[in-house]
């Protein structure tokens, strides 16, 4: 599936599989996100995307013809957003909407109907927005999470 929108000077925007040699990319986006700065920090701080987790996980990318903007990773069984991230300079120009969507397709064609979302707190709105219905609230789990997170459900229509 190859879902695209045009923005700006980088050309098309793809969304692709990602591979074992976007490890290291993927890493950088999530330990340099500003949604991860001041006390969400800790989270972050030495978190690694390796070849392994991207071998077993349907991870897929964002991507124009200069670099990665953004990827985000499904676990399927049980159905789950796992990782979302959007480079912090391209935040706006709809990479997150693109991914959300080809997320869904891939959900469609998995047979699912549904996606669990344990949002980072700051992101709920952008969940929201992209059709997402808040079902509950996931507590703190101190030392690895200090911060209650919201807990949502992303319809995504069923198999196709």
């Amino acid at each position: 599936m190859r879902a695209s929108v045009r923005r700006g000077r980088g050309g098309e925007v793809r969304v692709r599989r990602a591979v074992a040699r976007d490890a290291k990319r993927l890493t950088r986006l999530v330990t340099s996100s500003g949604a991860y700065e001041g006390p969400y920090a800790p989270m972050v701080e030495g978190y690694k995307v390796g070849p392994d987790y991207i071998e077993a996980h349907a991870v897929h990318v964002a991507v124009d013809d200069e670099r990665i903007l953004g990827f985000y990773a499904l676990v399927l069984a049980p159905p789950e957003l796992d990782l979302m991230f959007v480079a912090d300079d391209a935040q706006g120009r709809g990479i997150g909407r693109l991914l959300v969507a080809h997320l869904c397709e891939e959900a469609r064609r998995a047979g699912l109907d549904a996606v669990r979302v344990v949002a980072h707190p700051p992101a709920e709105g952008f969940y929201l927005g992209v059709g997402a219905e808040r079902t509950g609230t996931v507590a703190a789990r101190p030392p690895a999470v200090m911060w209650d997170r919201p807990e949502l459900r992303l319809a995504v229509g069923g198999a196709p």
